[in-house]
């Protein structure tokens, strides 16, 4: 049998992520001709067709096509860990590849950024925002280690490590007639002006929240920033239902209060978690991370226990930087 080399595993574990050879061939720094059989070449020792390729219709990868890009992306990383590994020592080096829910990026990843560099030096992070959706679709295709998301509506196949819990809390004008209590009831909301964070999985679970108790906002106006949501209930435009964060402000960036009360009954309680796919070991340097926002952000929130503990025999999670925003909950 011919043998296969690293460097036809690295090309073919990128293939899943481009939908043209062309393509593939431009982001690998190869010539199309020398990609194209490369994937020959490993066809021929698996005995079997792996991928489609049509100029008209770009390229598909087979069934078991999918399969051999899969494991051939574990081999590509085990190698690379294997070889990080064996002239790091003690310490921890090598990028981390880092994906972070938009809606609450900016309270946490200040912090991880600030922090971790300290105890890990030679760790380079590599941060991703975007939506529920681009984030596991980046883990999918293997352009992330692992993401920051609110544990809610995700997809079988997934590992979960807990960072903190958090709930929906409504977020309110200095004036309103609700600011001085200890606590609101959605029901005291239901016929003021709503003004809704229009975003998944958030939006939904407001919806659901109100319906439960049969009830309907009265929504005034439907936008996808949390910053905006905050101004304008700081002009006293309505109200807001937005998930607790470490790190909040109290006023908006135009510098006005907004006053932040818990709800009760409490609605959608939850937890933000890092998840990673389950046929993946994660790197002991993302797993460093894990454990270190955890560490940081644990005792936020109303509860702190562990969700899905890691497998054993799999590390347990305990810097140049480079930010590329993806994409916005609740």
């Amino acid at each position: 049998m011919a043998d296969v080399t690293l460097r036809q595993l690295e090309l073919f574990a990128a293939l899943p992520n481009f939908a043209t050879l062309s393509a593939a061939a431009a982001h690998l720094h190869i010539s199309e001709s020398a990609l194209s059989q490369a994937i020959t070449s490993l066809e021929r020792t698996v005995g079997e067709q792996l991928c489609v390729r049509r100029k008209a219709r770009g390229l598909t990868l087979t069934p078991t096509g999918q399969q051999f890009a899969k494991h051939a992306r574990q081999i590509v990383v085990d190698t690379q860990e294997l070889v990080l590994g064996s002239r790091q020592g003690p310490a921890l080096r090598g990028p981390v590849k880092l994906g972070c829910y938009s809606s609450f990026a900016t309270h946490v990843l200040p912090e991880l950024l600030e922090g971790f560099p300290r105890e890990h030096p030679e760790v380079q992070i590599e941060i991703t925002v975007g939506t529920n959706e681009e984030l596991i679709a980046a883990l999918q295709a293997g352009h992330l280690d692992v993401a920051l998301v609110y544990d809610v509506s995700l997809p079988l196949g997934y590992h979960r490590q807990e960072i903190y819990a958090t709930e929906l809390e409504a977020h309110l004008h200095q004036d309103h007639p609700l600011a001085s209590a200890e606590t609101v009831d959605i029901s005291d909301l239901a016929g003021d002006p709503y003004i809704q964070f229009a975003a998944t999985p958030g939006t939904l679970n407001v919806i659901d929240a109100f319906t439960a108790r049969s009830l309907e906002p009265q929504i005034k106006a439907r936008v996808t920033q949390i910053s905006l949501v905050e101004a304008l209930v700081g002009r006293g435009l309505g109200y807001g239902l937005l998930m607790s964060r470490p790190n909040a402000s109290h006023s908006s960036v135009e510098g006005r209060p907004v006053i932040i009360r818990p709800l009760d009954p409490p609605i959608t309680v939850t937890h933000v978690v890092g998840i990673w796919p389950e046929d993946l070991v994660l790197s002991k340097r993302a797993a460093a991370l894990l454990d270190f926002a955890a560490m940081r952000f644990g005792g936020f929130g109303r509860s702190a226990a562990n969700v899905d503990p890691v497998p054993p025999g799999e590390p347990k999670a305990s810097c140049a930087t480079t930010v590329s925003p993806a994409s916005a909950e609740g």
